[in-house]
């Protein structure tokens, strides 16, 4: 199963887990997404919404961005 909207949101199906708690990655989600053997990801949760993955090299690289706010002059605090 393989769907998607205009606004790029998919869904690729189901996946079983298997009993080293392995999960297989679709092919369109490995395709969509770049996702290549060797490739690092990343896994966050919330415990109320769930999971995320992501690629490392693109979490590391919204991490420098992050970090560069700390370079700039910090703006005066407004006046009351």
């Amino acid at each position: 199963m393989f769907c998607h909207d205009d606004k790029g949101k998919h869904i690729f199906g189901t996946v079983r887990v298997g009993e080293r708690g392995q999960i297989v990655i679709p092919k369109q989600a490995r395709e969509i997404f770049d996702i290549n053997p060797g490739d690092t990801l990343m896994v966050f949760g919330d415990e109320s919404r769930g999971i995320a993955i992501i690629k490392a090299d693109k979490f590391h690289a919204f991490a420098v961005k992050m970090l560069k706010i700390f370079e700039d002059e910090p703006e005066p605090a407004p006046e009351d």
